[in-house]
């Protein structure tokens, strides 16, 4: 097929710089530039591309302001017909399984948030982390998520549960004979369960790779501490680390899975060979045992493999992406990016392009738009985010965000389990906060004019024409004992 000899393949780039940059799709055997698709901005881990048939990239706005949770959505065969949804708060990493029925998004928050994508449900959300999200990743059979965030922290939640996907099961508690109703209720109560949690790493978490041609799942994370990790996904147990001078920006495995190219701060690109043994104490691998592979004049911002094998694609800081011939790892080709650092790249078969063979071929899933969070009852599976009450200087400096689900919870143990008591029980809530929320409005403004009050009088008295005039108050008389009138000395 012209597919696996490394024909008809097509590479989806974009940049954080501004949304006007948009995608740009490249013919990865000739270079031609295929399509540009406008208004676009997405950080690093932002892209992804669902079952070939539409990409989705969540949406950053200037100075790197994430834009209000912004995920859009693109049918590749028709782009102009572009989703837009607006989550409930930011999202960074993104991450699918790999039928395309479920979306994850990583917050800045450190919550995490799970769509179905043909019906736009928000299907569950927890508090993964303390810090940013920076990296999320499935692994092959969609069993684990893992997490990665800016504080070096790795969590592996577990999807299965009783040998049931925890979302199909979500999914089918709208069922009306109530045969999965309990089962999936008592699934979407509090935080996914942690299989494990890691704090090995002393800086954010870059990437995250899983392999999936072994007997026991593999994980590899690097970070901008300088190191990659490599841990046994089963035990938990940290199996290799790879040490560099620099920081370890983007990663990625080759098809066979038995090397790791580490893409560096400096623009090299380190080649180490994944010899995983079966010491007891974990081996350390320094750079000095890795092939080099220089091409770039900036930090690697994304690396990945073609579909075929044949090519290893890089991408730098210094606006360009290189295609690497893998038989003597000679770079064959340079695309420029003229607006902008790259800062996501996906390979797709060119024939996802085609309209006529889209049309032929139509998609086995569907993409809607994705809802907020949103109140609805608790048993029909379905999670809200309400802002919890903070101090004034957390309105300030934060917006403080967590589940409802302990608040469904204490409403049920309290009322009756009623549908009835917890609606009135959470608009209650939600009137007290807004009051809150005016209240702290109303303090900081009434703090402003305070301060500029204070400003005002400071200028005055530290001005050389200010005229210190001090008047002098008559002191009332009174009258002693006797009835004598007495003046105050």
């Amino acid at each position: 097929m012209a597919e696996m000899d490394g024909r008809g393949e097509a590479i989806v780039a974009c940049s954080d710089k501004h949304t006007s940059a948009g995608i740009c799709i490249w013919d990865v055997e000739t270079g031609e530039d295929i399509m540009h698709i406008p208004t676009c901005a997405s950080s690093s881990h932002g892209l992804l591309s669902l079952t070939n048939h539409f990409l989705v990239a969540s949406q950053l706005q200037k100075h790197g302001s994430y834009g209000g949770g912004a995920i859009f959505i693109w049918p590749l065969n028709k782009p102009q017909a572009l989703l837009r949804s607006y989550p409930i708060e930011p999202i960074g990493p993104i991450s699918c399984t790999r039928d395309g029925l479920f979306l994850f998004g990583g917050a800045p928050s450190g919550n995490v948030y799970v769509w179905d994508v043909s019906s736009g449900r928000l299907l569950k959300n927890w508090r993964a982390h303390h810090k940013s999200m920076s990296c999320l990743a499935l692994s092959d059979d969609d069993s684990f998520l893992i997490s990665g965030a800016d504080d070096g922290g790795i969590c592996v939640w577990t999807l299965i549960r009783n040998n049931l996907i925890l979302f199909n099961m979500i999914c089918c508690s709208d069922r009306s004979d109530g045969s999965v109703l309990d089962m999936a209720d008592s699934q979407i109560r509090g935080s996914l369960p942690s299989f494990h949690c890691w704090l090995e790493h002393g800086a954010s978490i870059t990437g995250l790779l899983l392999t999936s041609g072994s007997s026991s799942s593999v994980l590899i994370s690097s970070s901008l501490d300088g190191t990659c990790k490599v841990w046994d996904l089963a035990i938990g147990r940290l199996l290799q680390t790879h040490t560099f001078s620099l920081a370890v920006t983007a990663i990625v495995l080759d098809p066979t899975e038995q090397f790791l190219f580490c893409g560096s701060a400096d623009g090299r690109i380190f080649v180490n060979a994944l010899d995983i043994g079966l010491q007891e104490n974990p081996p350390i691998v320094s750079e000095d045992h890795s092939t080099v592979l220089s091409g770039h004049k900036g930090s690697i911002t994304a690396l990945s493999f073609t579909i075929s094998g044949l090519w290893l694609i890089s991408a730098s800081e210094d606006c360009t992406a290189c295609l690497w011939d893998v038989s003597n790892w000679q770079i064959t080709r340079r695309f420029s990016h003229k607006k902008g650092r790259i800062t996501n790249l996906v390979v797709i078969p060119r024939s996802s392009l085609s309209v006529m063979e889209n049309q032929r071929s139509s998609p086995r899933i569907r993409a809607s738009l994705l809802e907020k969070a949103q109140m609805t009852k608790a048993y029909e599976g379905t999670t809200t985010l309400l802002p919890t009450y903070c101090s004034l200087e957390d309105h300030l400096n934060a917006t403080c965000f967590r589940s409802s689900d302990s608040l469904n919870q204490q409403i049920l143990d309290l009322e009756g389990r009623t549908p009835e008591a917890i609606q009135m029980k959470v608009e209650t809530s939600v009137e007290n906060r807004l009051w809150a929320v005016s209240m702290t409005k109303h303090l900081t403004t009434m703090n402003k004019h305070l301060r500029s009050r204070l400003l005002d009088l400071m200028e005055r008295r530290l001005s050389p024409d200010f005229d210190i005039t001090i008047e002098k108050r008559k002191r009332p008389k009174v009258n002693d004992p006797e009835g004598r009138s007495m003046s105050p000395a």
